[in-house]
């Protein structure tokens, strides 16, 4: 009988410690199925619905004017929002823009019916800059062509053409000059921020621009350039879509060099005489990106250095498409991770550091006209073809959020000691970090008054209340630190500084809100963060 009841107690644990074995095999593999699946529609976690303590919801129109059935209407009325998730806003209606006269027609509606116009495309801008309250939204993505003058290596096009499709279309000849890191925006959006990339020599996409032709909120159409009315042009790029519509730009194109990749690993501390030693006066590194590490062990201390030297002007006649992102789903599970402390952002290094050069696409052929032996080669193409499938999941209470600040050169290393340890004392974690180079951009709302180098955050957060407040607080804690060393922050994000800091960050606002009531007396053209910018500067 006891012998009975022993082999009983040790059946039954090993029944339980199966059942225990089998559940945590189950929800292993469960929870990685989550990590790794893909969106399964867009987030829509509410409004941040103030700023600065200023409430930003408006009324809804009394008496809605009757839509004009001569326009093409994809939505009436409902609630549109932004890659944040948390800009949910109610608007008038989403007009599909696949025309010119799509344009004009919806600006003499609004005009007529005291609507106000939103221009909006990708929606990756996180603040309510492509939508505002009761607003007629301007969807701009189907009016996305584009020509190529390979004579001239220039591309004409309109502004809901998005990076990743003109990069198939330049392919294997040509490529982009400008644009940024990732390829999923459109060309209007990175227009309206003048946004910058991994091309260190060639700056920001407003560098890259000959000529626009602009619909002003009159209906009146104008062509602007750098030459051209100088004015107008300095305020439609990097001016938030709050200045006129642009019907077509034509920007440079440049030939799809061969790059031989390498990457080395430095002290963050060391970047500032990295830049002035090797990046700054060899001319023949094409492409540049500074990873830094975000595992707790060496918290933005390390950085990855990884850079594309010119070898060739063109690949081989025989070069293949350019490939989409691999190992989606695993690189998707491993980011997630991340999110769940300090293991797994040391796993997410380890991965970068050790494990990804060994799965590198190298999409050239050694050969030895090239003389390169067995280095790894790439088109400028490669690298600028990423649309990051891998960043966007289907965890519905949480969002993912950029952050970028510019700080002066020689300012550097005092402004990343500083907030490494804000970011190290808070709680949201911080999934990449990078750092950029960045020219003095002459335009109206300009980020960068001298040469600047960047660093750019992409932090998680939960997108309850308790989530948004801790993102606050850190973004503040951020600007501050970048106005202390004479730097800004970049205006596309969130909506969580205050008066102070950006008029700070931004003392030529008040001109360039003069110069919208210039070109636009009537306001036509608004959006959320319009609004939101006016308040904080005193604007009625």
């Amino acid at each position: 009988m006891a012998e009975e009841q022993k082999g009983f107690r040790l059946s039954r644990r090993l029944l339980l410690g199966a059942a225990v074995f089998g559940g945590a095999v189950l929800w292993g593999g469960t929870t990685v199925a989550r990590l790794a699946r893909g969106p399964s529609g867009p987030k829509n976690a509410g409004r941040i619905a103030d700023i600065d303590g200023i409430a930003l919801p408006l009324k809804p129109i009394a008496s809605p004017p009757a839509f004009d059935p001569s326009l093409p209407w994809s939505a009436k009325g409902g609630d549109i929002n932004d890659a944040s998730g948390l800009s949910k806003t109610p608007v008038y209606g989403v007009v599909e823009v696949g025309e010119e006269d799509h344009i004009a027609k919806a600006l003499a509606f609004a005009r007529a019916n005291g609507l106000k116009i939103s221009l909006a495309a990708i929606r990756h801008s996180m603040g309510g800059h492509a939508f505002d309250d009761n607003a007629l939204v301007l969807d701009l993505r189907k009016f996305n062509k584009v020509t190529v003058d390979a004579a001239a290596k220039t591309m004409t096009l309109q502004p809901g053409a998005r990076w990743h499709d003109i990069q198939n279309l330049l392919h294997p000849r040509f490529a982009v000059k400008a644009m940024q890191s990732t390829d999923i925006f459109s060309v209007g959006g990175s227009l309206s921020v003048n946004a910058h990339g991994m091309d260190h020599q060639a700056g920001s996409v407003g560098g890259s621009i000959r000529s626009m032709r602009v619909m002003l909120a009159d209906g009146s159409v104008t062509t602007c350039s750098p030459t051209e009315n100088i004015d107008l042009f300095r305020h439609v790029v990097g001016g938030y879509g709050l200045f006129g519509v642009v019907l077509e730009a034509t920007l440079d194109i440049v030939d799809n060099t061969v790059y031989r990749t390498s990457r080395e690993i430095i002290k963050s501390d060391d970047f500032p005489k990295f830049f002035a030693d090797v990046l700054e006066p060899n001319k023949e590194i094409g492409l540049f990106y500074g990873h830094l590490s975000t595992a707790p062990g060496n918290f933005l201390e390390d950085m990855i250095v990884y850079r594309y030297d010119k070898v060739a002007d063109q690949p081989p006649a025989d070069q293949p498409e350019i490939g989409e992102p691999g190992s989606v789903g695993l690189k998707r599970v491993i980011i997630n991770l991340a999110k769940w402390g300090s293991l797994f952002q040391e796993l997410k290094w380890f991965t970068e550091k050790t494990l990804e050069p060994k799965f590198e696409s190298c999409t050239v052929a050694r050969t030895s006209a090239m003389a390169e032996g067995e280095a790894c080669l790439v088109t400028r193409n490669n690298p600028m073809h990423d649309s990051v499938p891998y960043l966007f999941n289907d965890l519905m209470d949480e969002t993912d959020i950029l952050h970028e600040y510019f700080i002066p050169r020689a300012a550097y290393i005092e402004f990343i000691t500083e907030a490494r340890e804000i970011l190290r004392n808070q709680k949201l974690p911080v999934l990449n970090a990078s750092v950029r180079i960045v020219h003095k951009e002459d335009v109206a709302l300009t980020y960068a008054p001298e040469p600047a180098y960047s660093l750019v955050l992409y932090i998680n957060q939960p997108t309850d209340a308790d989530g948004n407040a801790k993102m606050r607080a850190l973004t503040r804690a951020l600007i501050d630190v970048t106005i202390k060393h004479g730097g800004r922050f970049f205006l596309p994000y969130q909506l969580h500084y205050t008066a102070r800091e950006l008029l700070a960050s931004y003392p030529e606002l008040p001109a360039f809100l003069a110069a919208k009531r210039q070109y636009d007396p009537t306001e036509l053209f608004s959006s959320t963060f319009y609004r939101a910018i006016k308040a904080l500067s005193g604007v009625a």
